[in-house]
């Protein structure tokens, strides 16, 4: 990524010169300097809401850490951290917590999205190692995304596939989802195989039978390089294509063309990612695909390979510095008693963890039951991102001593800190990153941080001084860190562990910062660094092969989300909590209704309604928990309210209203969110955003709703398959605005509210009929917006209310309320915040809802990056563009990451069909 800074102002480019992206980005990379702004910066320390200095907040996390060790032991802190960290701020918070304060309890978020991966990987390898590159997608035949919606979560890398395919047109894309995604509109063949369960994993594991018996699987390699193979087929043998397709829900025929393309393609990718990873049977699903690679020695060569897509920035960083909590540095075991020494006496550490720290999800439950007395979170959100949601939040708040280390002031997480530790951000921050493909690449700082902002390893380096071990943290540059990192990856290693990049041990700051793009392990002559790994063996086994995992396939079908295992785990942690509810004297800030009908009361609601199956992911331009993207206009303008994703069907069984407002219910909590009426997915499932937080929605955390079910191996949450229930809130009135600042809307029982330019955008719903929510918002209005003149207009018939306030020529807020949905030309209303009103003509325009008369209303986007609406590609379709590259020509749309392409040909296949149906009726009423 390049960076141009003219005059104060900031653009980013793609770095052409990369080889990971050769200069591409998506929608979030573009508009990356949209989030510089210090709006809703955390600048100071702070101790319980009062700004201190560093030494003040340093001492006081120092002596609250030692005072808990002594009176409770190591094992009462933990540290909750996650994939946006670098891999210098990763490496230093990691050697503190397991090499001095002595216990593995520190974990990560992306134990949320890679973790059943990461246990894959060392049952079937030894090592957690991803064999293949980024360069295998381009050389394939055949590419199969499985648990990918890769067009929109990992569109730099979808868009070089495409282009692959383009030049070559026989290869094939396979995606198997349960949802009809923007990656299935490109793809050759869609598996839409049922959600839940174990579908993903019986259609794997019937794969390999499949193979076994076309006797396509490579003998002379699986007998030189693996083990097991003898039982891994005696699990797989009962998966008939019969039988695969009763449980998949997909046809013989569908099944056969899927499986026949291994049998007839000799390169052949597989790609997953979280679809696979966030499930119960999680790691066993891994283990089948790599199981089918191994079975057909399509691994560690050019254009094949099974291949792990992480979801965060920095994950790859994480694992490789031990980064969860069942991990030490550098790709060592915690039980692994040699490499516990190799790393204690590299470290000189006091201390080394002995044993397995907890997982994300026991961490908290530990923090919940009183077991942790002392908290520290860096660079994440679980009050938002954890399952059981509202649990999390009020097990932090209980929680005697947290933490938090972040760049934003106000999310769900530092509202419920006792001390806040201002981080730099990206654009402040030097260190390096590790993508997918084990490709090592520096982080440059172009920005100035504020004053009193501090990175992430400079804090802990500081407290751990404070607690005594000075010599071990006297970090002073973070080329340092990265000098001792690089020399305990190759201390003792001697081919034996897989991550070695001690040949940059010796760096000094200049080559450093120079450093280029390389991918481990770097071995001496290979500058460069590694592309592919295992296609002669090589192994980090003890044996030096590769293991078959047999897989077993439980018949019965279990409840959505529930094992033995985790019914068990939850049984204890419910013991062990003794009904401690308590929140420690700190409340939750901004706590809106999400317990309004808590579990108890479930089976007093009397739903008429359906159960469904709800999954939940990502959308194209938002990140994690809008922390970031949150702040940017142009990325809140496609699809600015959550929603939740209905079949036709179920939605007519409902009879559901346009865009109504729906209460999503699980024994967990509820939620409330848009209906979005969609084949996208399949009759009986929904689809729910993950990223709306508290800043953003008055109750739309969909991890609310979502148990903590969890893969036994990996400790993985089951985040993509929860029982709910879903009705209609009827609400007596409804309203939008347009604002300078966002609104106050705590007494609505709905809101969303998003950045536009020069203010904000809010769609709002009330219990309470239009009369009373406009006297409401009206009291409001008059007491922010003194000096400003309204105009207003108000119809008693048809129970609607618009008003608008200007202060000189500027618009300051439009408010429009009614007791159905207000329809409006909303794109154009939310212009008119950066519009000059010179004459009391406009003004008064502004409260017919559609806009000025000299304006043309784009209407909602679909280009993110080019800010292109849905009515600005019709016309350009009405005027004869009829493929993705003339509506890029004609209006721009599609031009830059590409990621909008296939709703845009949606646009023109529903164009050509209309077209078509206006023209048959044309004929049939001529004869």
């Amino acid at each position: 990524m390049l960076v141009n800074t003219i005059n104060g102002e900031v653009s980013v480019d793609g770095d052409k010169a990369h080889p990971a992206n050769y200069g591409r980005l998506c929608s979030k990379g573009y508009a990356l300097a949209d989030t510089l702004s210090d709006t809703n910066r955390l600048l100071r320390p702070e101790i319980h809401g009062s700004p201190v200095s560093w030494n003040a907040a340093i001492e006081c996390i120092a002596e609250k850490f030692q005072t808990v060790i002594d009176t409770h032991g190591p094992e009462s802190i933990a540290f909750y951290v996650s994939g946006q960290l670098l891999t210098e701020d990763y490496y230093v918070v990691n050697k503190f917590v397991k090499g001095y304060l002595g216990t593995a309890n520190i974990d990560t978020n992306s134990r949320l999205c890679m973790a059943s991966s990461v246990a894959g990987h060392k049952r079937a390898f030894g090592s957690d190692t991803v064999p293949g590159c980024y360069e295998d997608l381009e050389l394939a035949d055949v590419i199969v995304l499985t648990g990918s919606n890769l067009a929109w979560c990992h569109p730099v890398l979808f868009q070089r596939i495409l282009k692959a395919k383009a030049a070559n047109p026989a290869m094939k894309i396979v995606v198997i989802d349960p949802r009809k995604t923007a990656t299935v509109d490109q793809s050759d063949l869609h598996l839409q195989l049922k959600a839940g369960g174990e579908s993903d994993l019986v259609l794997f594991t019937g794969l390999l039978q499949y193979l076994a018996q076309k006797k396509c699987l490579d003998h002379d390699w699986i007998d030189r390089y693996t083990n097991n193979l003898i039982d891994a087929l005696a699990a797989a043998k009962q998966w008939t294509v019969d039988k695969v397709a009763g449980v998949t829900g997909l046809t013989k025929q569908e099944l056969i063309r899927f499986y026949s393309l291994y049998q007839q393609h000799e390169k052949i990718v597989t790609v997953y990612s979280q679809g696979v990873n966030q499930s119960h049977k999680g790691t066993d699903t891994v283990n089948s695909i790599i199981n089918v690679h191994l079975a057909t020695g399509r691994i560690g060569r050019e254009g094949c390979g099974p291949f792990s897509i992480t979801g965060q920035p920095n994950a790859m960083g994480g694992r490789e510095v031990g980064g969860l909590a069942n991990m030490l540095a550098c790709h060592m075991d915690i039980e692994n008693k040699k490499h516990q020494s190799v790393v204690q006496r590299y470290w000189n550490s006091p201390n080394i963890a002995q044993s397995l720290g907890l997982k994300a999800i026991d961490l908290f439950d530990a923090v919940k039951s009183g077991k942790i007395k002392a908290l520290w979170v860096m660079a994440t959100n679980p009050a938002d991102s954890m399952p059981k949601a509202d649990e999390v939040s009020k097990a932090i708040a209980a929680c005697p001593f947290v933490v938090v280390s972040d760049v934003v002031r106000d999310t769900d997480t530092t509202n419920l800190a006792d001390v806040l530790l201002p981080a730099r951000a990206w654009s402040e921050k030097d260190g390096t990153v590790t993508n997918s493909e084990r490709r090592i690449s520096r982080q440059r700082a172009f920005r100035t941080a504020p004053v009193d902002t501090r990175p992430d390893w400079w804090a802990v380096s500081r407290v751990a001084q404070h607690m005594g071990f000075t010599d071990a943290f006297s970090f002073e540059r973070v080329s340092e860190i990265f000098s001792e990192y690089a020399g305990l990856s190759g201390f003792e290693n001697h081919g034996s562990r897989d991550f070695d990049i001690s040949e940059l041990q010796e760096l000094n700051e200049e080559d450093y910062d120079s450093l280029t793009p390389v991918q481990w392990p770097l071995k001496p002559l290979a500058s460069s660094g590694t592309k592919r790994m295992f296609g002669r063996g090589g192994f980090y086994s003890v044996d030096g092969k590769a293991n078959f995992v047999p897989i077993v396939v439980e018949t019965k079908h279990e409840r959505a989300g529930e094992s033995p295992v985790n019914e068990q785990t939850e049984k204890r942690s419910a013991r062990a909590t003794n009904g401690n509810d308590t929140t420690g004297g700190k409340s939750i800030v901004r706590k809106t209704t999400s317990s309004r009908i808590a579990s108890d009361k479930i089976s007093q609601i009397g739903f008429s309604e359906r159960t469904f199956l709800l999954n939940t992911g990502r959308i194209r331009d938002q990140w994690h928990t809008m922390t970031r993207t949150g702040a940017s206009a142009r990325l809140s303008a496609h699809l600015s309210e959550p929603f939740v994703e209905i079949h036709p069907l179920d939605a007519a069984a409902m009879r559901l209203q346009e865009a109504a407002i729906m209460d999503v219910i699980s024994e967990h909590g509820t939620i409330q969110v848009r209906s979005l009426v969609t084949d996208r997915v399949a009759p009986g499932n929904l689809f729910i955003p993950m990223h709306w937080s508290n800043q953003y929605a008055a109750n739309a955390r969909v991890n609310t709703l979502v148990h903590s079910a969890r893969d036994p191996v990996s400790g993985q949450p089951a985040l993509k398959n929860q029982r709910v229930k879903m009705r209609m809130s009827v609400m007596g009135s409804y309203g939008f605005m347009v604002s300078r600042k966002q609104p106050d809307l705590r007494d609505c029982e709905y809101w969303s509210s998003v950045p536009i330019a020069d203010g904000w955008k809010t769609e709002f719903a009330s219990k309470s009929p239009p009369d009373e929510l406009t006297l409401a918002i009206e009291e409001i209005a008059c007491e922010s917006l003194i000096g400003a003149e309204q105009i207003q207009f108000s119809d008693a018939r048809s129970s609607s209310f618009r008003s608008c306030w200007f202060a000189g020529n500027q618009l300051h807020q439009a408010t429009f309320i009614s007791s159905k949905p207000v329809e409006l030309a909303r794109t154009s209303v939310a212009s008119l915040l950066v519009h000059s009103f010179d004459s009391s003509a406009d003004q008064i325009a502004v409260l017919s809802g559609v806009g000025l008369s000299d304006s043309e209303d784009g209407g909602a986007i679909v280009c993110s990056c080019m800010q292109v609406g849905i009515n600005s590609i019709q016309r350009s379709i009405g005027n004869g563009c009829f493929t993705v590259q003339s509506v890029g020509d004609s209006c721009g749309a599609g031009t830059q990451c590409g990621t909008c392409r296939s709703e845009i040909t949606r646009l023109i296949e529903n164009d050509t069909v209309s077209r078509e149906k206006v023209s048959t009726e044309k004929v049939v009423a001529s004869v």
